[in-house]
């Protein structure tokens, strides 16, 4: 119960129409009527109405009625009301609509009518929230003495949300398989804001030139909430399996994600999204919605749930533990138990915390939203560090940015800390793992959701200020278990995406043999075994020998670049053409954010033209909103987007190669190009803030290239000034990225 208590059977009744359900993220006109209760509601008191401050229905605004979302307010006894709009309630029901009752009163019995986009003067009404909830609800809340002590309804209005039709289809396959061992294809099919639909599908057919074993003839049914799986595929030689999924008529509707078959290998791929949340903190739908919708309906193979710990109630944890018991089964599907350490920034920033096993107690950074007694507060996270290895707890800490971003460099313990997440829905944070590097930690690189919309694993940015896809992390690992989850962490043996399922192997391998350490020497006393082959996440003491590094991606998108780094310096950058190759095409990317907190988000508004040119066509790189879309006309681009650290952009397609001046407008930055000069190297412009950039490039005419396998020597003199981490980063031309976790070449303890 939100509020005070104080006889909420007395302080009316709100009823809504219509009932719903409703297509998510559609327009619709809503009629909200509150009758007053035995008191009424006082000269200068007040209705609320919140909704989940993670929500992106649109903003109720009363100035324009012919634009969406606007709002009227009105009573029946004619008293003057004055309404607002803001973010100043209890979260998670941060989102509110303020009714101040002013020159007047309510009675018993009034009303106060509220209609949620009044259509009745052009309005195309209220855009709804564009993710799935069966339980959409507006909380009413009541201040009916003017005290400005609200109660919440016995009873508040809720609406159901539903998927829109088919828009888009994804198809996955494991990234790595062994050859004449089963695999399972799945396929599910997705509505423009990205909730799998079952409208508007029907049969499918696979086709495909790998050898595979078990393919159905017969078209492909669909399960009751739309999606398809196959079970008991079989890749019959080594090599890539690609299957292209069709519709009934023929017409292609997408391609799997790429799998390698090989004959023998010590560690599968294994894709997990450890880190989001349900709507018992500030996500949506339950918990038990959340670990069945990453199982069944993401396809992921490990998940972990990290609720916010100050709203943890001490009934939820048991729940959650309940549930993570119940979801894990080895071999098939891994559920981690966990929370989120929540701690403001100044005492060390939010953190990711998992247990081995159910059962471990919830340290809290604060109890600002749960009244639970408890001893095992821990304000800081140096203090969270140590109580963890008071207990000698068998757990994990993954260093997260969210709302709060973690200061590494303030608290950080590698006993426990042993990744940091570099990509997420809020955004893509490199600079956290530079602070790792100036600090000389040794840690792995995951990226993971943080989904607040019920779609852990499979999560879209929608229409609200979230500003990537959700990231997802695979664990290389030689069984599908807890345990292995764990040693594949402490080993850094993953790398993470921005939400896509590349196949990426990197190795390093030398020519006499290293010392390979069985864990991060700074920690205390470890063990070590000479080798002459590294994985990714080994910590290596070369003694001088040159490392070749090598490393092979199957992308899920033609693969624009690899870029090799040595800690926080860029070495090479391979792309998979030449120079000779550089056609019509120029790539115009923005990127950055306005800082490290909360309000990071940077608003881009610009427009680009040609002088002396003529554009023939354009294509939107990583625009997410499908409201806001790239606009080309009259040989003018024009843009609205939003980078959190992450990138956007648009390619254009010039009717002469290289003829004419691009010019380029923004609010943030503005360039001119001449197209003559624009060669494979970038045109720079800096723009501030945190990375902020705009980048202009020249590319092929066609997008071919998939598999890139890139050769890469790192000397064994370069660690004389310490640490050199080694790493890949890739970046498709659809604007999806990955990281490989480094491998450490130190110097030997």
């Amino acid at each position: 119960m939100l509020g005070i208590s104080y006889l909420p059977e007395h302080m009316g009744t709100a009823v809504l129409v219509p009932a719903g359900p409703f297509v998510a993220g559609t327009h619709v006109a809503l009629v909200l009527t509150y009758t007053a209760g035995k008191f009424g509601i006082d000269d200068s008191g007040d209705l609320k109405i919140v909704w989940r401050g993670t929500s992106d229905m649109g903003k109720p605004q009363f100035a324009d009625p012919t634009a969406e979302n606007y709002t009227t307010v009105e009573a029946s006894n004619g008293a003057v009301l004055e309404s607002r709009v803001d973010r100043n309630f209890t979260r998670p029901w941060v989102n509110t609509l303020s009714i101040r009752v002013g020159r007047g009163f309510l009675r018993s019995g009034d009303t106060i009518t509220i209609r949620l986009g009044d259509t009745r003067k052009g309005s195309p009404g209220l855009r709804l929230q564009t993710n799935v909830e069966p339980t959409f609800e507006f909380k009413v809340l009541v201040d009916a003495f003017a005290t400005y002590q609200f109660t919440e309804l016995p009873q508040s209005p809720e609406v159901a949300l539903v998927a829109g039709p088919a828009a888009r289809w994804k198809a996955l396959l494991p990234s790595q398989n062994i050859v004449g061992e089963p695999f399972r294809l799945c396929i599910v099919a997705e509505d423009r804001w990205g909730n799998p639909t079952a409208t508007g599908v029907g049969p499918l057919k696979l086709k495909t030139v790998s050898p595979i074993g078990g393919l159905p003839e017969a078209a492909l049914m669909p399960r009751e909430d739309g999606t398809y799986v196959v079970e008991g595929l079989v890749a019959k030689a080594p090599g890539d399996v690609s299957i292209e999924i069709l519709d009934q008529s023929g017409r292609s509707l997408c391609r799997t994600t790429p799998l390698r078959a090989v004959t023998a290998a010590p560690y599968r791929h294994y894709w997990g999204d450890l880190h989001a949340q349900s709507e018992e903190t500030i996500g949506t739908n339950s918990a038990d919605d959340y670990f069945a919708y990453a199982r069944d309906k993401a396809f992921l193979d490990i998940v972990g749930h990290q609720g916010n710990d100050f709203q943890i109630t001490d009934a939820f944890w048991k729940r959650l533990n309940e549930l993570t018991r119940q979801y894990d089964e080895a071999g098939r599907f891994v559920a981690l138990p966990g929370y989120e350490w929540s701690g403001n920034t100044g005492m060390g920033g939010d953190r990711n915390v998992f247990y081995r096993t159910e059962g471990r107690p919830i340290r809290r950074s604060s109890r600002i939203l749960v009244s639970d007694p408890s001893n095992e507060d821990c304000y800081t996270a140096d203090e969270l560090f140590q109580a963890l290895g008071r207990a000698n707890e068998d757990a994990i800490v993954i260093a997260h940015v969210g709302g709060r971003y973690a200061d590494i460099k303030f608290a950080h313990d590698g006993r426990f800390e042993r990744a940091v997440e570099v990509h997420s829905t809020w955004g893509t944070f490199e600079w956290l793992l530079h602070d790792a590097f100036d600090k000389g930690f040794r840690v792995g690189i995951v990226c993971h959701s943080d989904d607040h919309k019920g779609r852990p694993g499979a999560t879209q940015p929608g229409a609200s200020t979230f500003g990537a896809i959700g990231g997802l992390s695979c664990y290389l690992m030689p069984k599908l278990d807890r345990d292995a989850v764990f040693e594949a962490l402490r080993q850094r043996r993953h790398y993470g995406t921005t939400g896509t399922r590349l196949y990426m192997s990197v190795k390093g391998t030398f020519d006499q043999p290293v010392q390979v350490y069985a864990d991060d020497p700074l920690l205390g006393p470890t063990t070590s075994q000479p080798s002459t082959e590294v994985l990714m996440g080994a910590i290596v003491a070369d003694g001088g020998a040159t490392m070749y590094l090598s490393a092979e991606v199957i992308g899920s998108a033609p693969i624009e670049r690899l870029d090799v780094f040595h800690g926080k310096q860029l070495m090479r950058t391979i792309r998979p053409y030449s120079a000779d190759d550089l056609g019509k095409r120029i790539r115009v990317m923005w990127s950055g954010a306005e800082y490290r907190g909360r309000g990071r988000e940077v608003n881009w508004r610009g427009k680009a033209n040609v002088q002396g040119n003529r554009i023939e066509r354009t294509e939107a790189v990583n625009f997410l909103n499908p409201d806001k879309p790239l606009h080309f006309a009259d040989q003018t681009i024009t843009w609205q987007s939003v980078t959190t650290g992450n990138m956007a952009g648009f390619d254009l397609w010039l009717e002469r190669e290289r003829t004419g001046t691009l010019s380029i407008e923004t609010n943030i930055v503005s360039a001119e190009c001449d197209l003559a000069m624009l060669d494979r190297d970038e045109m720079l412009f800096e723009a501030g803030g945190l990375g902020r950039q705009l980048r202009v490039y020249r590319l092929p005419d066609a997008k071919k290239v998939t598999t890139m396998h890139i050769t890469h020597d790192v000397t064994g003199s370069e660690q004389v000034l310490g640490d050199v981490p080694v790493f890949i980063r890739v970046t498709q031309e659809d604007g999806h990225q990955a990281w490989s976790s480094p491998i450490y070449l130190i110097k030997t303890p």
